[in-house]
């Protein structure tokens, strides 16, 4: 209701209740058995009013819309795929590395215990700081 249906409202119940004892009694009997009635159909006062506001929700506002409804279980769902995307996309990366870095250290460990290395190889301070650099 907007304000001005709301003023005609309190407008024609302060008429009704100023000319109440002049009005017949069948039409005092007829408006209360009319509030009686709708009373009766009113519905219940302590079940909660549920309506949908559009808003905008930021993603670490998980749930802010109607609590039981889908639409803050999609809501933490925003948040926590991202979340789980980006701890298995580092996992993964890490675990590549490792292999990686394994695979660099068993080749060098291949080729020293082949001996297809030259002699002068191991002297060279340049090879050294290859293979400490290689082996990390």
């Amino acid at each position: 209701m907007n304000t001005r249906e709301i003023n005609f409202a309190y407008k024609v119940r302060h008429a009704l209740n100023e000319n109440l004892d002049n009005l017949p009694s069948s039409t005092t009997d007829r408006l209360a058995s009319a509030r009686k009635l709708a009373l009766s159909r009113k519905k219940n006062a302590v079940a909660p009013l549920r309506a949908f506001i559009p808003q905008a929700i930021l993603s670490g506002q998980a749930g802010a819309g109607f609590p039981g409804s889908r639409l803050s279980w999609l809501a933490r769902m925003g948040v926590a795929v991202p979340l789980v995307v980006l701890v298995v996309g580092l996992t993964g990366m890490y675990q590549y590395e490792q292999k990686r870095r394994i695979a660099d250290t068993a080749e060098i460990d291949a080729e020293v215990l082949s001996d297809e290395l030259p002699l002068s190889a191991y002297l060279d301070h340049g090879f050294n700081a290859f293979l400490a650099k290689r082996g990390d």
